[in-house]
């Protein structure tokens, strides 16, 4: 089978992110394992795995679809990230790091989604 959302860097940097996610959700209180943790995790995991179904998909504008569904995950992480440094479950440094991250793949999502975007109105 081919994979060839294993060649995007996008999808390998949503990859790591989701392990930083949980690490960084590990150390939580043990109340928010069926509350914030896992609606970040869940979340996290959302990112690549949009972008994998898209690349598989045959249609550029299925391509796209998924892309935008990726976005929208990232802007749901974001907001959760902001909420667990409100609520003091990430430090300042942990949260800034993994705010960097997920800014840099939004980036990298958009322009490939105007790419695939692109492509399917040539």
């Amino acid at each position: 089978m081919h994979k060839p959302h294993r060649d995007l860097r996008v999808w390998q940097q949503a990859m790591d992110l989701v392990i930083e996610i949980y690490d960084a959700t590990r150390q939580f209180p043990s109340e928010e394992k069926f509350g914030l943790t896992s609606q970040m995790r869940r979340c996290g995991v959302s990112i690549p795995s949009n972008i994998a179904e898209g690349a598989a998909k045959s249609s550029q504008s299925d391509y796209a679809r998924f892309l935008t569904i990726a976005i929208g995950s990232v802007a749901e992480l974001d907001t959760q990230l902001e909420l667990a440094r409100r609520l003091r479950f990430l430090s300042e440094e942990n949260h800034k790091s993994l705010d960097q991250n997920l800014e840099s793949i939004s980036r990298m999502l958009v322009a490939l989604r105007h790419s695939v975007r692109k492509a399917n109105d040539s």
